[in-house]
């Protein structure tokens, strides 16, 4: 069966003018064949000979097969740079003729031409290759790395209930669970993260922490910072609602008050009257 959206190996059935028609096997008929243009057909091509080609559909809705390699396969993930943004969705440059079509209800966000967005490549229920940036379903649960490797992953989806959707190595399906999500975060962001645990089916249960004295000392810095860039006084102390504390410095509350502790130890700060000032 000649599969859309697959790179597979056929066989040529038929010779013409404007290319070779391939299919299965060399004796398949027209309607079982699909053409392979004249200008991507490999020179010296005869009857019988085997290519390895792409399915895809041309700008009629035709099956129409490539040697050229798509950046991206049935099922699979990739990031796809935008190259037209329109009333109807967008089109991604996928390395074919014809731009892969991005529906407006396959968006998470909002797209602009010229960025780079992780898609999957489905078949809709028109028959036709298009994108999604829904690809929670497609990321792969194989991965080869194990608790306490560090990995690289974008920032896919953020949910509220969960925590931080991250894929690893953008075809990993991992997660920052919701109490581990600190600092401000957004689809697109590409985050260096620890494994803490693999999981029985596969996904990747990840963190943004390094080992808590590192974090410790890390966060105390940047808190100390940011108190210096108000000007050595910050219009509030620990006590400060947890909502304002993620606000400006991406932290929890406890981590917050953990990394103040740290500073009054150091006696870089002080605080007085529910203010925080540095020394």
């Amino acid at each position: 069966m000649i599969a859309l959206g697959k790179k597979q190996e056929l066989i040529v059935a038929k010779v013409v003018d404007f290319g070779v028609y391939l299919g299965e096997k060399e004796t398949a008929t027209e309607k079982d064949t699909v053409l392979l243009p004249g200008k991507q057909v490999p020179e010296g091509t005869k009857k019988g000979d085997k290519l390895n080609v792409f399915i895809y559909k041309d700008s009629q809705d035709r099956l129409i097969a490539t040697t050229k390699e798509p950046k991206l396969s049935l099922g699979d993930t990739a990031m796809l740079k935008v190259a037209q943004v329109t009333r109807i969705g967008a089109f991604l440059d996928w390395g074919l003729e014809k731009d892969l079509f991005l529906p407006y209800k396959e968006q998470t966000k909002k797209v602009h031409e010229g960025e780079e967005i992780l898609v999957a490549l489905y078949v809709d229920k028109s028959s036709r290759l298009c994108a999604t940036m829904k690809v929670y379903h497609y990321l792969q649960t194989d991965s080869p790395y194990a608790q306490g490797d560090a990995v690289t992953g974008l920032v896919y989806e953020i949910s509220d209930n969960f925590g931080v959707f991250v894929a690893v190595d953008e075809k990993y399906s991992g997660l920052i669970p919701k109490q581990e999500a600190q600092g401000n975060y957004k689809p697109g962001d590409e985050i260096t993260c620890r494994v803490t645990a693999v999981r029985e089916d596969g996904k990747l249960t990840l963190s943004a922490k390094k080992k808590a004295y590192i974090q410790l000392y890390e966060d105390a810095e940047n808190v100390y910072e940011i108190i210096q860039e108000f000007e050595g006084e910050l219009p509030f102390d620990d006590k400060a609602s947890p909502e304002i504390i993620q606000r400006e410095f991406g932290l929890s509350k406890n981590a917050f008050k953990r990394a103040v502790g740290h500073l009054l130890k150091e006696k870089k700060i002080e605080i007085k009257n529910g203010k925080i000032y540095t020394c």
